[in-house]
């Protein structure tokens, strides 16, 4: 079930982009600014918005660690923001000074990689802010791109149809007609899967175009084998031209939006519908998954950011997924360890957990002191990394375990001090009184509050201390 928990409608006109950290959301409009929400609370931070841009803004991206913010625009530019404050560090003029319509970062390289409308693109390194690679497509504007997990390769998409796979060198590497009428997004999995035909490991990609398509594809990318692309099957639904894909962050699922004002989320494996969505009232141009919650914003020409929440105890093909549960986790044997440490591309520390005999609750109570002094892990990167994918299985371990109920709607938190509102909602106190110190709206229904009147919900409280309780034992 997705539920939509709170709509934005700041921007004074068409949202082009929105994009997530794992503690804000980015927006971007024809308005020619980039708004910025906390996660938490979903009010606007202080320096929002940011302003800058002399023309409607296309896209905007954060970098994988959060504290760089990229936006890029009609003006024929990129943008570099700091999260921290809001400052502008940088813009970084495309050759051409054509009018730039997507930016990506390297998820492990300092790059930004930013396409024109003229199909050039360019690699920039966020750290010297110089030109580091360009390069340019043949016939079309550059309207999509999408990096490998690794960083190594990424995917363009352009207006004439064709996805393009290109190396870190900005070397063209295979070429593959996708969209008839043009492609208007694409994105790749993170998620590794296994084809049955060679053992090796693929990324699924999804595109999207004017021909009213979704495309899945297995792409392989390996040094010593090149670059193989495999189409796998097409999803349908929309009755229109569809302009924004991606998927969510465990890759089991695929949203879409389009000219025919719905958005569709499919299931990647069998590419069933699960929900279709039919709240804004013209195009849909984005959407997104949150990185580490069950959360997905959509963008639309009716100049509104819709905020969903999902049910992560969705069913899939007949049968109920729970990521696993914290017991199941807990549970898990040196060798499921091992075979979640291979989907999460850590399969070469499959041999060193085994020698220190990591099961599954070795591995949820392993920190960053444990990594360096116990396991010898010296590489300050891959300790992070270890750490992210494990407090990704954290906060699923703790969201599908938890009964709703139990969860404030605004942090999607364990309530310690639930209160009850006049919109008859309960909220964790702090995240209420917060929310009320700045909007006189119900977070869930978005209405006006009679009173600010917060009163204690004893009897959630206990129910939720019994729960606990349960849980010890």
């Amino acid at each position: 079930m997705a539920t939509l928990i709170h709509t934005l409608a700041d921007h004074s006109d068409d949202v082009n982009y929105c994009a997530f950290s794992s503690s804000c959301l980015a927006t971007c409009s024809l308005d020619k600014t980039i708004r910025v929400y906390s996660l938490s609370t979903l009010a606007e931070l202080p320096y929002s918005p940011l302003a800058g841009h002399t023309y409607a803004v296309h896209c905007c991206c954060f970098s994988p660690s959060g504290r760089l913010l990229a936006s890029c625009s009609t003006d024929g530019t990129a943008a570099l923001w700091d999260t921290r404050d809001g400052r502008r560090l940088a813009v970084l003029e495309q050759p051409g000074a054509s009018p730039v319509r997507v930016c990506r970062f390297s998820p492990r390289a300092p790059w930004l990689l930013a396409g024109a409308a003229d199909g050039s693109l360019v690699l920039w390194d966020v750290r010297s802010l110089k030109l580091y690679r360009s390069g340019k497509v043949k016939g079309g504007s550059l309207m999509a791109c999408a990096f490998s997990p690794n960083g190594n390769f990424f995917v363009t998409g352009s207006s004439s149809g064709d996805l393009t796979i290109w190396d870190d060198k900005m070397r063209c590497l295979y070429n593959e007609k996708a969209h008839d009428l043009g492609v208007t997004c694409c994105d790749i999995s993170s998620h590794p899967v296994s084809d049955s035909e060679n053992g090796f490991k693929y990324f699924q990609m999804a595109s999207c175009g004017q021909d009213n398509q979704i495309k899945l594809w297995l792409i392989l990318f390996a040094d010593f084998l090149g670059v193989q692309l495999k189409y796998k099957c097409t999803l349908n639904g929309h009755s229109a031209p569809v302009l924004a894909c991606a998927f969510s962050c465990d890759g089991q699922m695929i949203v879409s939006g389009s000219v025919d004002k719905c958005v569709i989320i499919y299931e990647t494996s069998t590419g069933n519908t699960l929900h279709t969505l039919s709240q804004h009232t013209r195009y849909v141009t984005t959407c997104a998954f949150a990185p580490h919650s069950p959360l997905l914003a959509t963008g639309s020409m009716d100049k509104t950011v819709h905020i969903w929440q999902l049910d992560l105890k969705q069913t899939y093909a007949g049968d109920t997924v729970e990521n696993e549960s914290k017991v199941a986790v807990e549970d898990w044997s040196e060798d499921d360890v091992s075979a979640w440490l291979c989907a999460q591309d850590l399969a070469d520390f499959v041999g060193l957990f085994k020698m220190n005999n990591i099961d599954g609750k070795e591995l949820l109570n392993l920190t960053k002191e444990s990594l360096a002094n116990e396991l010898k892990i010296e590489s300050l990167g891959l300790r992070n990394k270890i750490l992210q994918k494990i407090e990704e299985l954290r906060m699923t371990v703790i969201s599908v375990s938890v009964p709703d109920e139990f969860l404030c709607p605004i942090t999607r938190e364990l309530m310690n001090d639930p209160v009850i509102a006049t919109d008859g909602y309960s909220y964790e106190r702090e995240a209420m009184e917060n929310w009320i110190s700045t909007r006189r709206s119900s977070p869930m229904t978005n209405l006006p509050l009679q009173s600010l009147m917060l009163t204690p919900n004893r009897t959630l409280k206990m129910a939720i201390s019994r729960w606990l309780e349960s849980q010890q034992k």
